[in-house]
C-alpha cells in the first residue's frame, strides 16, 4: 500500500513539475525585459572581432555596469595582450592603456 502511495505521489509530482509552468515566448521575453529594467548591474563576457582591410584584430571583452551609470570595459587584444580599460566612476571618465596599466 505505501508503495504505491509513493508510486501515485511520484507520479503526480513528475506531472505537475512537468506539465505546469511551460511559458510561451511572448512570456519569456515579457519576464527577461523587466529583470533588465529592474537589474541594479550586470557582467559581461565575450569576445569582439573587428576587420580592417586585410587585418583582423581580435579582442576579449569585459563589460561591467552598476546602476547609477558607473561602468568598466576592458579590451584586451589576443595577439599581443595589450588591455586598454574605459572607467567610469564619481570623478569622470578615465581611459588605461597599455603603459599606464603597468605603473
Amino acid at each position: 500500500m505505501k508503495k504505491i502511495l509513493l508510486m501515485s505521489i511520484s507520479l503526480l509530482s513528475v506531472f505537475l513539475i512537468c506539465g505546469c509552468g511551460k511559458m510561451k515566448e511572448k512570456d519569456v521575453l515579457k519576464e527577461l525585459t523587466k529583470k533588465i529594467e529592474n537589474s541594479k548591474g550586470y557582467h559581461i563576457i565575450g569576445e569582439l572581432e573587428i576587420t580592417n582591410a586585410e587585418y583582423v584584430y581580435e579582442y576579449d571583452v569585459d563589460v561591467a555596469y552598476q546602476d547609477g551609470d558607473y561602468f568598466r570595459v576592458s579590451l584586451k587584444n589576443k595577439t599581443n595582450n595589450h588591455e586598454q580599460i574605459i572607467l567610469k566612476n564619481k570623478e569622470g571618465v578615465y581611459v588605461l592603456t597599455h603603459q599606464s596599466l603597468q605603473l
